[in-house]
């Protein structure tokens, strides 16, 4: 494909780009144009080989592919409103996936989406992985504002140590925290939160929260009350995941989060 109907087929595709709440997409009558199909008909085929790639691929269609209605202009300047299709980036590349092979345009949007798509999944990825960053400091600070409160309440290191386990035993429903390193294989030298996901640290920073609060409220003193305050601040966290259906206990474990750390630090310094 020369290189000057690559550029120019680029920017008609970007031309045509819509934007609704921050989502990007294309009506389906416009790419069966952008596509060289005649007929809406045999375009419709194609969009419902997408819809079933779509759903065999783990992905809702309503999510990628939302009915719209349109209006024409008829050569008398009356309109009527057409059946016409909101696709998301993602349902495009399935679209063109599923084309005419033959089609030169078929041809471009196959490289063209699947690009990208793959530009916003890597988005998506690094929004995910801030959001994990950000809870597992806020959760340092509020474990190092722990330590602090207890040490100056007779506690050391070891105690603290022994509360925050016994916080973790009653937010992970018993298992303690060598033993839910054990179950999501986990170095024993390394803490447990670094391979949480954000939910759970989340999670174990608002009971650490609400345990400095009440240590400082209510001047509570001694590794005893303290620990049975850290672990009933805990269960009550606990069992608001529980009412939403969510076991930490039962979650996977997710990427080390200090060698994420050190990949985008390589990123951004290349």
């Amino acid at each position: 494909m020369k290189k000057e109907i690559i550029t120019k087929l680029k920017k008609t595709f970007e031309d045509y780009a819509n934007e609704k709440e921050g989502i990007e997409f294309w009506f389906a009558r416009d790419l069966q144009r952008l596509l060289d199909y005649d007929e809406w008909r045999n375009f419709c085929q194609v969009i419902e080989k997408a819809k079933v790639s779509c759903k065999n691929s783990g992905h809702r269609i309503e999510d990628h592919f939302v009915g719209a209605n349109k209006k024409v202009k008829l050569g008398s300047e009356a309109e009527r409103k057409v059946e016409d299709i909101m696709l998301t980036r993602y349902a495009c590349y399935l679209i063109a996936q599923n084309g005419d092979p033959r089609k030169e345009q078929i041809a471009f949007a196959q490289s063209y989406f699947a690009v990208q798509t793959r530009k916003q999944e890597i988005i998506e990825e690094r929004i995910a992985l801030s959001e994990r960053l950000q809870a597992r400091k806020k959760l340092i600070d509020s474990e190092t504002e722990l330590s602090k409160l207890i040490y100056e309440r007779g506690v050391d290191d070891a105690g603290f140590a022994r509360i925050r386990s016994k916080g973790d035993e009653a937010l992970f429903g018993g298992f303690t925290t060598l033993e839910m390193k054990n179950k999501l294989k986990i170095p024993k030298e390394r803490p447990l939160a670094d391979f949480l996901p954000t939910i759970t640290i989340t999670a174990k920073n608002l009971a650490t929260e609400i345990t400095n609060f009440n240590v400082k409220q209510e001047n509570l003193s001694g590794e005893s009350k303290i620990t049975s305050e850290h672990t009933k601040n805990n269960s009550k966290v606990r069992g608001l995941l529980i009412d939403s259906g969510i076991k930490p206990e039962e979650l996977s474990a997710e990427k080390d989060i200090k060698k994420l750390q050190k990949k985008i630090k390589k990123e951004e310094n290349i």
